[in-house]
């Protein structure tokens, strides 16, 4: 199967993944342990090792095929010494596989995405191609021409928190794409989701700040130890790109609750303004809202006990958290309070931005898209110190 990084020729292997339903992939004739073909696509930056520590301990998963740009059979470990023990190496291309992560440049999956898709393999891409559910907004956005409007009709945005039914809904469908979220809109969408379904958002502004590994792993001069060390900036003002993602993901949980288009004037056009800070990893997203009308601590404190309640990974907290308290791992926590002298709602969200932001928010949404219990392969705890 060709990862289309560089010879568009596909590979033969025994088994073709659409001969099966999704649900059945995986699972050996002998009645031992369910093991879906996996590949990665992406593998030499930071979200791919990412997804590379998470899948090689993932129960119902074998890592198949690593594949990079300009990577010919090289071991893993070249790239990235901490999974050197996982043995695998990179190539330019993977073998047949039942799913596929994608962690590309924006633009680049969308050229890839048909041909695993006539092939029957899952697609999970990492990057915005399949976020936004209008063609139209790519150019705006992302400067591109979707080449593939169709199948964005057929993708299921990935956050399982906010789409766990259309994501399991996908077990057995002929089309199997998710486009996982952005780390920004995660912390983000999640801190608000609550206030949204109540109609409470009459006016947004969120303050967002991300470590250095959000921007990647290519080398940028305003990246450098001495440029980002002991200092603080601001970007993407005037309309930081995750933007797009935001407004259509909290419109969409508002009209699921069946409110009218003005009942939250607020995710209209919200104020977002990201942050570079220098740690490696986290993501502390704050909403500042004006409600739309006066609330209570004890309401809104009902309002995310019972949006969050039964969540495996979302942790609603008394205290304003710390991106440390949630470092490796897939959780995410929630802290949100009523400002009594001022009367807006500030809704606060923490994570780890390369795991509940990217690869372990893709490996949840896999897990649902295969039938697979949702926690699979996620359920380490946050490191500390």
């Amino acid at each position: 199967m060709s990862a289309g990084l560089e010879s568009p020729a596909a590979i033969a292997t025994g088994r073709s993944s659409g001969i099966l339903p999704r649900s059945l992939r995986g699972v050996p004739a002998d009645g031992g342990p369910r093991r879906v073909r996996v590949g990665i696509v992406g593998a030499t930056g930071y979200v791919g090792a990412e997804l590379i520590r998470l899948l090689s301990l993932h129960p119902n998963v074998e890592i198949v095929g690593l594949a990079g740009r300009d990577r010919h059979d090289e071991p893993i470990g070249t790239t990235h010494a901490h999974l050197a023990g996982t043995d695998l190496v990179v190539g330019t291309e993977l073998p047949d596989a039942d799913a596929v992560f994608l962690a590309l440049p924006h633009g680049t999956a969308a050229g890839l995405v048909g041909g695993f898709v006539e092939s029957g393999t899952a697609v999970i891409d990492l990057g915005p191609d399949f976020r936004l559910r209008n063609a139209a907004d790519y150019p705006r956005w992302y400067g591109f021409e979707h080449p593939r409007p169709d199948l964005l009709e057929a993708a299921v945005y990935g956050c399982p928190e906010l789409h766990r039914a259309e994501l399991a809904a996908l077990v057995d469908a002929p089309i199997a794409i998710v486009g996982s979220p952005g780390c920004y809109p995660t912390a983000t969408l999640l801190a608000l989701a609550p206030l949204v379904r109540a109609g409470l958002i009459a006016d947004l502004v969120v303050d967002a700040k991300s470590g250095v590994s959000g921007a990647g792993r290519e080398t940028k001069a305003d990246l450098m130890f001495g440029e980002v060390n002991e200092s603080v900036k601001a970007y993407g003002l005037g309309g930081h790109r995750h933007v797009a993602e935001i407004e259509q993901e909290l419109a969409t949980a508002a009209a699921r609750e069946g409110l009218d288009p003005g009942a939250n004037p607020g995710i209209v056009a919200i104020d977002f303004l990201p942050h570079l800070i220098p740690m490696t990893r986290g993501i502390v997203s704050t909403g500042h809202v004006r409600p739309t009308r006066p609330t209570t601590q004890a309401e809104v404190d009902a309002l995310y006990e019972a949006a969050y309640a039964d969540e495996p990974f979302v942790t609603v907290v008394a205290a304003p958290p710390a991106t440390k308290h949630v470092t490796g791992s897939n959780y995410l926590r929630v802290h949100v309070r009523v400002d009594e002298r001022t009367g807006r709602i500030i809704a606060i969200g923490v994570e780890d931005n390369l795991v509940k932001g990217a690869a372990g928010q893709a490996v949840q949404a896999f897990n649902l898209v295969h039938g697979l219990p949702e926690t699979a392969g996620l359920e380490q705890l946050p490191l500390a110190p």
